[in-house]
């Protein structure tokens, strides 16, 4: 093993030299001009139940550049869902940073945090959560429309085409299979070329063979649109095909490390 090998990757640094800012920004946040895609800095997560404080996340600092590929692995319990779900906005941590994009999101409200993360993230659940009662193609653009985009239900037409859904733009969620839905949400996912693509357990519904068809997907399309790609699994071997690998447990970080696959790549590239 490499001396990089076994070493967290990309610990969060607070030195102020390693950021620039641009001071003529708003006062609810300033923008770094040079950090990494995600940067998440001493971030925990407190819930109370029953009266106790339960503590999910405790103090995690990592970040990640543009383009990488990482996988969250980690037993049941451990937090992996909690931090998809802090990284992409969607709750609020008891303290810490988060940063996507050169934006620190803790600091946001919530129809700026709405407007970032439809921008810049895509979001691929385990349960899919199209809108029963519209279409597939209506599904897939409906992001578009937010965003005011005018050529939104051309986009969505196009990229239900690109996963192999041309024949099924006008039927509705329960028409569909559940590799045919997740194939919609994760079309939904990319509609904006979002430069962050975040994925909760995406085949956790899915047979193994219609589980691998929807992986192979979204590693093409994050080939295609050039995004960050964050997964959450308990599938070691599809971890093991990112190019990174962070373990939880018991809400901490337990193991930061580059895959065996981005091992053999850099030492073929030295």
């Amino acid at each position: 093993m490499s001396s990089s090998q076994g070493q967290q990757v990309g610990t969060a640094s607070n030195s102020s030299s390693s950021v620039q800012y641009n001071k003529n920004l708003s006062r609810a946040f300033r923008y770094p001009i040079h950090i990494e895609m995600i940067a998440v800095q001493h971030l925990t997560m407190q819930l109370t139940a029953a009266g106790q404080k339960v503590t999910i996340l405790n103090d995690l600092s990592f970040d990640i550049p543009d383009k990488q590929k990482v996988a969250i692995v980690g037993p049941s319990g451990s937090g992996k869902s909690t931090l998809l779900g802090l990284i992409a906005g969607l709750d609020c941590p008891t303290s810490g940073t988060i940063w996507l994009n050169g934006v620190e999101i803790t600091r946001l409200r919530e129809q700026a945090m709405a407007r970032l993360r439809l921008a810049n993230v895509g979001y691929i659940f385990q349960s899919f959560y199209l809108i029963p009662t519209l279409t597939a193609l209506e599904n897939v653009a409906v992001p578009l429309e937010l965003s005011g985009d005018g050529g939104g239900r051309q986009r969505a037409h196009e990229l239900l085409h690109a996963v192999g859904l041309g024949h099924r733009i006008s039927h509705y969620p329960v028409q569909l299979s559940g590799g045919e839905q997740q194939r919609v949400a994760v079309a939904r996912a990319f509609a904006c070329r979002p430069p962050i693509l975040l994925a909760d357990e995406p085949t956790g519904n899915l047979d193994s063979n219609t589980g691998q068809q929807i992986i192979d997907l979204i590693l093409a399309m994050h080939r295609d649109v050039g995004t960050t790609l964050v997964l959450v699994t308990h599938d070691h071997n599809l971890a093991a095909s990112m190019e990174r690998v962070i373990t939880l447990r018991d809400g901490r970080i337990a193991s930061d490390e580059l895959s065996y696959l981005q091992h053999r790549i850099s030492d073929h590239d030295r």
